[in-house]
């Protein structure tokens, strides 16, 4: 009973720069959420430092922005490997295809944001991927199922505009991926994608980084680790109240995929799936119950647990379980794509 006490106790070891960070980050979030529901963008805007894209590779990696819909402010940005084009035979090589949802409780960041430029140059980087970085509109000013809408939309609109994509982007092995909030809308357009078709795109695999999934209930890992970094029980409600219909609980299926409102996977060609868990996220309980729904449901999941890590861990390129993560994707990403071949 006393070594899980001590447990429960302990706190993860975070270099100082990520400590200031975070608590910069928080506090400045935290200061833009109103109680009417509402948010002060135009201070959100101002605080949230954004890259541009170059058409000059940086480190092996070229981007672009691509509009999807301008009345909807849908738009990408691609970002394309170019380090491992000099030979003849790296050229004409296929690349497998990531769609990627920033997180940001569905409020905050996009694509452009200085962290998930980063983050989406080092998936290129170090996977040898074409990344599709989406950008959706955000809550309060649009609600659910406004996110799912717009994922799906780029899947549709790149299924129809193949040539945006660099030549040796190869359809048949795409991937969606996203972190916390985005992670939810990763799993949605999947189930979106399943139910619609495509005729060029083939989604193999779901990369759900510590996804945002919540519920009524408050699980032992909310109460116990209320107080952690970046994840509160009153965010996350003031989040989900924000986002969900009007009169809707938190146990609307678009929060609480395995609970009372779960659509049945069964029937649907639903992609394999790698999970991410930090054992200092309040949500690991919600995402290992996502895990274990999977599983139930007859899908191929896999769980992969960082028990000292934090939520949103992986966006501090000073942990270095930030870059194991991405190697871990890859290894998903490469054992995938050739299963898929078989």
């Amino acid at each position: 009973m006393s070594s899980s006490l001590n447990e429960t106790k302990k706190k993860p070891f975070l270099p100082w720069k990520t400590r200031v960070g975070i608590s910069f980050l928080t506090t400045l979030t935290d200061a833009t959420r109103r109680s009417n529901g509402t948010v002060n963008r135009g201070f959100l805007n101002l605080i949230d430092r954004k890259s541009s894209p170059n058409a000059t590779p940086v480190n092996g990696v070229s981007t672009k922005d691509v509009t999807v819909n301008a009345e909807h402010n849908v738009w990408f940005r691609l970002f394309t490997p170019t380090g491992a084009t000099t030979g003849d035979e790296t050229k004409t090589a296929s690349l497998p295809v990531i769609f990627f949802f920033h997180g940001g409780g569905f409020t905050y960041l996009s694509p452009a944001s200085v962290a998930y430029d980063a983050v989406c140059r080092r998936f290129c980087r170090k996977i040898n991927a074409v990344v599709v970085s989406v950008n959706y509109r955000l809550t309060p000013e649009y609600r659910y199922p406004s996110q799912y809408e717009d994922g799906e939309s780029v899947l549709k609109f790149l299924d129809e505009n193949k040539s945006v994509l660099p030549e040796n982007a190869d359809l048949s092995k795409c991937f969606i991926a996203g972190d916390s909030a985005g992670a939810n809308i990763a799993h949605h357009v999947a189930v979106r994608v399943c139910k619609a078709g495509l005729q060029r795109i083939r989604v193999i695999g779901l990369v759900s980084i510590q996804p945002y999934f919540g519920g009524e209930e408050r699980t032992e890992a909310e109460v116990r680790l209320e107080g952690s970094p970046l994840v509160s029980m009153a965010r996350t409600d003031w989040l989900w109240k924000v986002f969900l219909p009007e009169g809707s609980d938190r146990d609307h299926g678009a929060a609480n995929v395995s609970g009372p409102n779960a659509e049945d996977l069964s029937g649907l060609d639903y992609p394999d799936t790698l999970v991410f868990v930090g054992g200092f996220d309040p949500l690991n309980d919600w995402q290992k119950r996502y895990y274990d729904w999977l599983k139930k449901c007859g899908k191929n999941a896999e769980l992969i647990e960082y028990p000292t890590m934090i939520h949103a861990f992986y966006v501090f390129p000073d942990l270095p379980e930030a870059t194991q993560l991405i190697l871990q994707v890859k290894d998903f990403i490469d054992r995938v794509s050739n299963n898929s071949k078989l």
